[in-house]
C-alpha cells in the first residue's frame, strides 16, 4: 500500500486485520477510518480507483463482520424502504441527506479524481437509500451530524463489538 501524499501508510497490523476480517486482501485502503470499541479496525477509507484500475465510489467501506451482520439484519427488516419513503415526504430530511452526498463526494475527490464515477456517491445518495452499510460507514468516519440517515441506522444497531472483537470472529467462524 502506498501513502497518498499527506498521510501515511496504513499499518501493516491494521491490513492484516482487515484480510481476516474480509477473507481477501483489501485494495486500495488509504486509512482506516473508524475503529471498533474493541480496537480493530472496522471502517477503512478506499482510493476511488483501486490499484487495477477498477473504479470504486465507495470511499467509506464496513469490514468488520459484527457490523456488516448487525447492518444486513436492518436492511432485511425494510429500513431501507422505510428511509426512502422519508425522503419523499421530509424535505428537510432530503435536503440533509443531499448535503451527506455532497460530503461524500468531496471527501472521495481528496483522495483523486475519477470521472466515471464523478457525481456519484454510494449507497443511493442522494435520492434513495439503497445500501445502509455505505450510510453506517459514512457516520462512523466523519461523526454524527453529517449523514442523518447514516445517524440513524447506527443508533439502530446493538453493541456488535460487545461478544468478540472482529478478528476472532475471523479467526473462528464458528462464534
Amino acid at each position: 500500500m502506498t501513502a497518498t501524499p499527506d498521510r501515511a501508510p496504513v499499518a501493516q497490523e491494521d491490513l492484516d486485520a482487515v484480510e481476516r476480517q474480509l477473507g481477501r486482501i483489501p485494495r486500495g485502503v488509504v486509512e482506516v477510518s473508524h475503529r471498533c470499541p474493541c480496537g480493530e479496525p472496522d471502517v477503512l477509507r478506499t482510493l476511488p480507483l483501486l490499484p487495477d484500475g477498477t473504479p470504486f465510489p465507495t470511499s467509506f467501506y464496513a469490514t468488520c463482520p459484527r457490523l456488516t451482520g448487525a447492518i444486513s439484519t436492518l436492511e432485511s427488516v425494510g429500513v431501507m424502504r422505510e428511509m426512502t419513503d422519508r425522503l419523499g415526504e421530509d424535505d428537510d430530511l432530503a435536503a440533509r441527506y443531499a448535503a451527506a452526498h455532497e460530503d461524500y463526494l468531496a471527501r472521495r475527490n481528496e483522495l483523486g479524481q475519477v470521472d466515471v464515477i464523478d457525481g456519484i456517491s454510494a449507497g443511493g445518495m442522494p435520492t434513495r437509500v439503497k445500501c445502509l452499510h455505505v450510510l453506517v460507514a459514512h457516520s462512523l468516519s466523519v461523526g454524527p451530524g453529517v449523514n442523518p440517515l447514516g445517524d440513524e441506522a447506527l443508533e439502530m444497531l446493538p453493541d456488535w463489538w460487545a461478544s468478540h472483537p472482529c478478528t476472532e470472529l475471523a479467526e473462528d467462524p464458528q462464534q
